[in-house]
């Protein structure tokens, strides 16, 4: 399944190279499910755990730019000097917060320990 979800997610980017809109949206939605899939299946190790959330989110925040730019309102202003696409950095903050917490909190708090839940 972790392979097959590669294979999704490149498409996915390709089809946002090249411009093709249909399939790159449609390519969101396996990747991004096979994405939470692996989450919940891998859940009872925190390291595993928090490295799939955080790809999760990181997929979610490349997908919500790539259909900003798709239907052309990613450089239009969201408010003050920020624009649509710029807001994928919300979701990609939370996938480096979610890592922050495995390695500065969870990993050395837990040093010699078995990771799981």
């Amino acid at each position: 399944m972790e392979n097959l979800h590669i294979v999704f997610w490149l498409i996915k980017d390709i089809s946002w190279c090249l411009l093709w809109k249909p399939l790159g949206i449609v390519m969101i939605f396996p990747t991004l499910i096979i994405s939470i899939i692996i989450s919940w299946r891998t859940r009872q190790y925190v390291s595993e755990l928090c490295h799939n959330l955080a790809i999760t989110v990181w997929i979610s925040a490349n997908s919500y730019w790539m259909i900003t730019e798709f239907l052309g309102f990613d450089e239009e202003t969201a408010f003050g000097t920020v624009d649509y696409k710029h807001l994928a950095v919300i979701p990609f903050s939370i996938g480096v917060l979610i890592l922050a917490y495995y390695y500065l909190y969870f990993k050395p708090k837990h040093k010699g320990q078995a990771e799981t839940m």
